[in-house]
């Protein structure tokens, strides 16, 4: 049978944040399951799940966004690796990540949370830290403004005109961390840009 993958978007519930810079990595699982013309379901891990697969005979993917806010989203994690039988190794968690520039995404696993407390607590629900991460980037703040405020915001009026962009490479590097491997999603997503 083929590997299942657990790809989980990180974000907070509700209308309220789902525009916001925080919500991009569930913004990320919708694209995902729009290109399989899947619908995301209620799943009593305390999530929304579709069912999929990468392509036609390949590896199988649970899409999910956790229904628990951002900095509780290792409960639904951890309970979904567990329902589907998928080990940390083959778990992708996509965030928004401050330190990269808006409309760059870098991919990594494992290492620290960088502050990121829907990271930590995945880890730490997991057990590990050794997991695929996708940062998104949505940039620091201007001037003195709170990142925490910052992440809570929608994306300003420029952003959202480059953001279908930013979620479609998103989904090509979980689809391509899956296909491929680590190592070939970062040669594509790391690589300055022409």
């Amino acid at each position: 049978m083929a590997d299942t993958w657990l790809v989980v978007g990180l974000g907070n519930p509700g209308p309220r944040y789902e525009s916001t810079r925080h919500n991009v990595g569930q913004m990320v699982i919708d694209e995902l399951a729009a290109r399989r013309s899947e619908t995301l379901r209620a799943h009593k891990a305390q999530a929304h799940v579709a069912e999929t697969w990468l392509r036609p005979g390949g590896a199988k993917l649970v899409l999910a966004k956790p229904n628990s806010f951002m900095n509780v989203s290792g409960g639904p994690v951890s309970a979904l690796a567990q329902f589907y039988s998928v080990p940390a190794e083959r778990v992708i968690v996509v965030h928004d990540e401050l330190d990269i520039p808006f409309d760059a995404i870098k991919l990594k696993v494992g290492g620290g949370h960088g502050g990121h407390n829907g990271v930590r607590d995945v880890a730490k629900a997991l057990g590990t830290p050794e997991f695929a991460r996708v940062r998104v980037g949505v940039g620091r703040p201007p001037g003195r403004q709170d990142p925490a405020d910052w992440v809570l915001d929608p994306f300003g009026t420029a952003e959202r005109k480059e953001l279908p962009l930013l979620l479609a490479e998103a989904a090509d590097a979980v689809e391509l961390v899956v296909g491929e491997g680590l190592l070939s999603a970062q040669q594509r997503f790391h690589a300055p840009r022409p």
